[in-house]
Parts: structure tokens; C-alpha cells; sequence
């Protein structure tokens, strides 16, 4: 894409048909439109850092007056959805917030979409990652990509090296001599030092985001939307008879666990994996971008670096798993148009680049990937890249499918078959509600 237009211009000029007046684009979308100056207050909601999101926004209130009304609240993780559930309920919510790819299919009824014929797909697929597809709907566009989280493996050169290791794993079969070697057990068999924390599901942090996405390093999905805009349960379909990714991402996820193995190198009693990263007692970890500063901040001695997600060897297609982040318009809000334009303006390339150096995490824009960076810079924005996101029906309840498939394995209570074959039911269920 050439640099002296930005997609968003083109959006701006060849889509809406808007006027430029001093530099101030007016936008005009599905009967909405803005006829002064002035944007009038608007609030985003989210629940990223918001030290970083309000610094940005001054600074775009500086050269944009329209912006100066402009305020984001951030919330707790904890507490976000259901607040913003009722809010909008009641008709007091805000006039943009942030949503995350697993809450798309949870609030599609609640949100304004943006037309194809106003914002068209080829538009849209041309400016922002793969990943970012799952904010398109048969309806429109339902949020704005305004970043990625890719995960991401941050490995401990200490505990590597004093098992001959100089590299983390590139292809997930390396991981089978490298957890033979670096897991140290005591006499008693209990794991003192760990390869990887996989095999679980209460102690290890982001065991549903590592388990699809081995399901979509094999070529399966979990989900899919049809043409019909009807969304499907896929994670039991098989590619042929010898091919069955949601069986071979469960078996490998769960040997780690399996006492019999020689690669067993986690169990359910011991701390969570990200703590036990942090403690300098788990050679891999399996995390986000965005959880660099902390890891870095909570053992400032820990002798680790970062590294992209590992593949399955002899596959042509890279895969690794992103949250997305978008600004959504709410069916509620006071005055869609103006909510558009906030949003545009704070998806800009310009914007974008800003936040992402506020957040530490890269743009979903292709344009600002184009550009390469040096160190963790670099491996987080390949890894943007190659990130995808799945239609996630709702997070609570597919994460305790997601729980009980890997711990009817682990358990013995359950074969992989069976435990799929479960899953699937669980999740065409919950479809169909």
C-alpha cells in the first residue's frame, strides 16, 4: 500500500463521500451526519491502560479540536462486561468502547454496524491483518481494529542453557527432547523445574487461547460462520480420516500432563504457569505481548527473552492466536456519526502508531506493520501478522467446555474422541440458544 495515502483518506474520501473543510472531515453514514465543528463529548469505555489511551488523545485534541470533548474511562477486567451490559441496557452507556474479538458474536445485537457499501470489504481487508476478520459480519463492520495482542513464548535463556539449549523451540516437535532434558524432578517425583506448563487447565493462564490455537496451527476450527450468517460448531470436523486437528492439538496439549510420559513436565499442583515463569521455575511460557512489562516488572534478575509462537513442521501456513481490540458503536448511542468520526480519527495510521508505542503492542493496520523493527519489536510484529482470533459465542461458557474437554483427557475419564465429540455438543448447544 503506497504511503502518501493512507487507507482511512481513502475511506474518507472515496467511500463516504465526506467534504474536507480546514483539514476537518464531516462523515455521512446510513442517515447520520455532522453538520458543525464540534463532536461533542464523547466517551470510550475499555479496559485497557488508560494513562497511555487519555495521553494519545490529548495529543490528537492539540491538531483536532473535534477531539477536545473526547474521554476514556477505563474499567476493571473483572467488572467491564456486566457494566457495560447494563449500561447499555439502560441507555446511559457510552458512545464508543472497546470490544475484543471474543465478544463480538455476545453483543452483535447491541452494536451499530457500518454498511459494506460504505465501507467496503476490500477496504477493510486491505487496511487491517487477517485476524481482524472477526469483526465482519453479514450486516457490516462492527468495530473499528484498533489493536493485537499476539501470543507470543517468552523462554528463560538460564534454565535453556544449563540443558544445552541455545534457542527455544521454532517447531512443537522440539519440545518432546527439550522437556525430556530441562523438566528436573526430585526423588520423590515431584517437578521442581519445568519445561512448559501445557497438559492443564486451572493453572495454566490462557489454556483456551493455547488449545485453539493448536486447533488452528493443524488446520481446524473451532467455529465458523456461514453464509447465511448462522455461526457453527466445527471443532470435532475432520480434515480427512487421518487428519483430525482438534485430536491432535488435544493430544499433544495433554501428554505434558500424563505421569507415563517422558515428557511429563506439569500437574495441577503446581502454581500458575505465569508465576512459576516469573519465579525462574518454567523454562517456556506461553503468553501475550502485552504481558512484557509485568513479566519484567514482577522479577527484574529473570534471564529470559521473547520468541514467536512455535508451529507444526510442514505446515505452509503460520498461525498464532491475537486478542483484537476495536472500537464498537452502540445501537444506544447518542449520535452514531459522531461516534464514527471519533472513531476514525483514532484508528488513523498516525493514532495507531502512537498507541501502540503507549501500549507496547502492535497495530492491526498493515501499513504500520509494513515497518520493521529490531528485538521483541520484531517478534511481536510477525506475530501480529500471523494472528488470528475465532468467533468466541460467549468466554465463560466456552472456556468451561474448553476445561472439561482437556481434564476428561487428563483424568482418564474421557478418550480424546470422546472428549471432542462432547465439546462439539456443548458448543452446537449453546449455538442454537
Amino acid at each position: 500500500m503506497k504511503e502518501e495515502s493512507s487507507p482511512f483518506q481513502l475511506i474518507v474520501l472515496g467511500v463516504f463521500g465526506l467534504m474536507a473543510v480546514a483539514g476537518v472531515l464531516y462523515f455521512s453514514m446510513a442517515g447520520f451526519t455532522t453538520n458543525d465543528n464540534t463532536l461533542g463529548p464523547i466517551r470510550i469505555w475499555g479496559t485497557l491502560d488508560d494513562a497511555g489511551f487519555n495521553a494519545v488523545i490529548r495529543q490528537l485534541a492539540e491538531d483536532d479540536a473535534r477531539l477536545a470533548q473526547v474521554v476514556y474511562e477505563r474499567h476493571d477486567v473483572r467488572t467491564y462486561q456486566t457494566e457495560l451490559v447494563e449500561a447499555l441496557a439502560s441507555g446511559k452507556g457510552p458512545d464508543l468502547f472497546l470490544l475484543t474479538n471474543d465478544y463480538v458474536y455476545k453483543h452483535e445485537s447491541k452494536l451499530f454496524p457500518i454498511p459494506y457499501d460504505r465501507l467496503p470489504l476490500r477496504t477493510f481487508e486491505e487496511t487491517f491483518i487477517d485476524g481482524a476478520s472477526v469483526f465482519l459480519t453479514p450486516q457490516g463492520v462492527v468495530g473499528i481494529p484498533l489493536a493485537v495482542d499476539p501470543m507470543v513464548l517468552y523462554w528463560n535463556k538460564d534454565l535453556l542453557a544449563s540443558s544445552g539449549f541455545v534457542n527455544p523451540p521454532k517447531y512443537w516437535d522440539e519440545l518432546f527432547a527439550m522437556a525430556e532434558k530441562v523438566t528436573r524432578r526430585d526423588e520423590a517425583k515431584t517437578i521442581e523445574e519445568s519445561a512448559i506448563a501445557f497438559g492443564e487447565y486451572t493453572n495454566v493462564l490462557h489454556a483456551k487461547d493455547i488449545l485453539a490455537t493448536l486447533i488452528m496451527q493443524a488446520d481446524g476450527e473451532i467455529v465458523v460462520r456461514d453464509e447465511d450468517g448462522r455461526v457453527r460448531s466445527r471443532i470435532a470436523s475432520a480434515l480427512s480420516e487421518t487428519q483430525q486437528p482438534a485430536q491432535s492439538a488435544l493430544r499433544f496439549y495433554t501428554e505434558f500432563a500424563n505421569p507415563t510420559k517422558t515428557v511429563y513436565s506439569w500437574n495441577r499442583s503446581l502454581p500458575n504457569s505465569r508465576d512459576a515463569f516469573i519465579a525462574g521455575d518454567l523454562a517456556l511460557y506461553v503468553g501475550f505481548a502485552g504481558e512484557l512489562p509485568l513479566l519484567k516488572s514482577q522479577n527484574p534478575n529473570l534471564n529470559f527473552s521473547v520468541a514467536p509462537l512455535p508451529q507444526v513442521r510442514g505446515t505452509s501456513r503460520a498461525v498464532t492466536y491475537g486478542r483484537m481490540y476495536a472500537l464498537a458503536i452502540p445501537k444506544a448511542a447518542s449520535s452514531p456519526a459522531n461516534s464514527l468520526s471519533a472513531a476514525f480519527l483514532i484508528a488513523s495510521r498516525s493514532t495507531a502508531e502512537l498507541l501502540a508505542e503507549a501500549r507496547g503492542t502492535p497495530s492491526p493496520r498493515r501499513d504500520i506493520l509494513i515497518e520493521q523493527k529490531d528485538g521483541s519489536d520484531s517478534v511481536f510484529r510477525d506475530s501480529a501478522i500471523i494472528a488470528r482470533a475465532w468467533i468466541d459465542p460467549d468466554p465463560a461458557r466456552t472456556g468451561e467446555i474448553f476445561r472439561d474437554m482437556i481434564e476428561g483427557v487428563t483424568t482418564g475419564a474421557q478418550r480424546l474422541a470422546e472428549a471432542i465429540k462432547e465439546a462439539d455438543r456443548a458448543l452446537s448447544d449453546m449455538l442454537e440458544l
